[in-house]
C-alpha cells in the first residue's frame, strides 16, 4: 500500500483531516513516511542540506560553545547532551570527536543522547556512531518497538507518531544537568494552516486531494492573536500549535537545562511588517515547490519556526530565553577568539585553506545560511548573567552595544 493510498483510507474512515494530520503521515508515518523510507535525504545526493553537511567546523564550534556551558553549570562531574532530530549522526560525530581531542576533561563528563524516532535513521546513527555507542558514551532512544503502522492515539480518533516533546526517557538521573539540542527539528513538526476562509482540512476527491475548511478552533485563534498575525484575504498562515506544545512541555519535563534551537524562521514583528506570511513548502532533490500534496512521503515539507511563540513556551514553563540571534552572529561568536583555528585545523596547503574558507563563508555568511537562520538559547535553573556572557551571544551582544 502506497502512502497516498494510507491516507485516503483514513479519511475514508474519519473524513477530512487537518493539514497537520496530513503533514504528520507524510513525514513520519513509520513505514512510508519521508523520514522512515530508506533514503539519503540529506547532502547532495539527498533533497536538503544541513550544516552538518557543510563541514565539521559546524560541529567543532558547538563543541566549544558545550564546553563553556559545561563551565558555566560550574562543571558538573556528569553532563547530558541530548540531540533531537539528529539525522545521520554528523554533528554528533564531530561533537563527540572534537571534544575527545581538545575539551578531555568535558568528554569525559558527557553522556551524548540522541532521540529519533525513525527505525531507518537510528539504524544510521548505530553506524556512524558505533564507537561511541558500543563504549556507553551515546544511547539512543526511543529503542526499536513493534511497529504498529502508527496508530498511537491522539484523541478524536486520529492516530501519531509525533512526540509532545516532554522528556519521558532520559540517559542520566533527572538532576543532572542536560543541554538540548535542536537543530532544524522544529521547521518539520506538523503546523495548522489557516486562511481567511478558516482552518484548513485535506479530503479527496476523483482520486486527488482537495482542501476544505472549517471554522478554526479557539487554540488556532488564540495562537494566532498572540503570537502571530491573522491572515489578509488571499493569505494562508501556519500555526504552529504541536511545536509549541512541544517547546512547553519539554521545558516543564527538566530542572536544570540550557536549549540551543537552531532553524530558520522569523518573530511575530516581522509578520506584522508582511514578512515570513505563509511559509510552507515542500523540497525534493534541492528544488522547492508550494505543493505538498505532490508526492507524499517522497518529499520534504517544511514551515519557518514562529520563534516569538517558541521563545514564550520555553518562559511559560520556567526558562528564561535569550534574543534571538542569527547563526552568523552565534557562530562568529564562538569562532571569533581563535580565529576559526577549529576550520583550518589539519590543512597543510593552500588550496585546502581555500576550500575550507569557502565553506565556513557558507555556513556564517548572508548568501549562505548564516542570515536565514536563527538560535534560540533558553535556560532554566541556570544563571541568567552566565548564560548571557556565552561566546555564543557575545557578537550580536558586541554589535549591538556599539550602535
Amino acid at each position: 500500500m502506497s502512502l497516498r493510498q494510507v491516507i485516503e483510507e483514513e479519511i475514508h474512515e474519519r473524513g477530512p483531516i487537518p493539514f497537520s494530520r496530513y503533514m504528520e503521515l507524510c513525514l513520519y508515518h513509520p513505514e512510508l513516511g519521508y523520514y522512515s523510507r530508506n533514503a539519503e535525504q540529506f547532502g547532495k545526493a539527498g533533497d536538503f542540506y544541513t550544516s552538518s553537511d557543510v563541514h565539521a567546523v559546524f560541529g567543532r564550534l558547538l563543541a566549544r560553545q558545550f564546553e563553556e556551558i559545561w563551565r558555566v553549570l560550574g562543571s558538573p562531574a556528569q553532563i547530558e547532551i541530548l540531540e533531537i532530530g539528529p539525522g545521520r549522526g554528523l554533528f554528533a560525530q564531530d561533537v563527540l570527536d572534537w571534544s575527545e581531542k581538545k575539551f578531555p576533561e568535558f568528554f569525559q563528563a558527557v553522556h551524548y543522547s540522541l532521540s529519533e524516532r525513525s527505525p531507518v535513521l537510528r539504524g544510521k546513527l548505530r553506524e556512524t556512531l558505533a564507537r561511541f555507542v558500543e563504549s556507553g558514551k551515546v544511547w539512543l532512544f526511543p529503542e526499536d518497538r513493534p511497529k504498529d503502522g502508527g496508530k498511537g492515539t491522539t484523541g478524536k480518533g486520529t492516530t501519531s507518531v509525533v512526540p509532545n516533546g516532554a522528556l519521558g526517557e532520559r540517559a542520566l538521573a533527572p538532576v543532572v544537568p542536560i543541554l538540548i539540542f535542536a537543530n532544524e527539528l522544529f521547521d518539520a513538526l506538523p503546523v495548522e494552516v489557516v486562511s481567511p476562509r478558516g482552518s484548513l482540512r485535506i479530503s479527496t476527491q476523483d482520486n486527488r486531494f482537495i482542501e476544505m475548511w472549517v471554522p478554526p478552533s479557539a487554540e488556532e485563534l488564540e495562537f494566532l492573536d498572540r503570537y502571530s498575525v491573522h491572515p489578509e484575504p488571499g493569505e494562508r498562515i501556519e500555526v504552529p500549535l504541536l511545536a509549541h506544545r512541544y517547546i512547553a512541555n519539554l521545558a516543564a519535563s527538566i530542572r536544570t537545562c540550557i536549549i540551543i534551537a537552531i532553524d530558520y524562521g522569523y518573530t511575530r514583528l516581522e509578520q506584522l511588517a508582511g514578512r515570513h506570511r505563509g511559509t510552507l513548502m515542500a523540497y525534493r532533490q534541492h528544488s522547492a515547490t508550494p505543493d505538498p500534496y505532490q508526492a507524499p512521503g517522497e518529499q520534504d515539507i517544511t514551515a519557518h519556526v514562529n520563534f516569538t511563540a517558541m521563545a514564550a513556551a520555553a518562559e511559560e514553563s520556567g526558562m528564561e530565553a535569550q534574543p534571538l540571534l542569527t547563526q552568523s552572529q552565534f557562530l562568529m561568536g564562538i569562532g571569533e577568539n581563535n580565529q576559526f583555528a577549529d576550520a583550518f585545523e589539519g590543512c597543510c596547503l593552500p588550496q585546502e585553506r581555500a576550500k575550507v574558507a569557502l565553506q565556513l563563508k557558507h555556513l556564517v555568511t548572508p548568501a549562505g545560511m548564516g542570515e536565514s537562520f536563527q538560535v534560540l538559547v533558553a535556560a532554566k535553573a541556570v544563571d541568567a548573567e552566565r548564560v548571557a556572557g556565552l561566546s555564543g551571544l557575545s557578537f550580536a551582544r558586541s554589535r549591538l552595544q556599539g550602535r
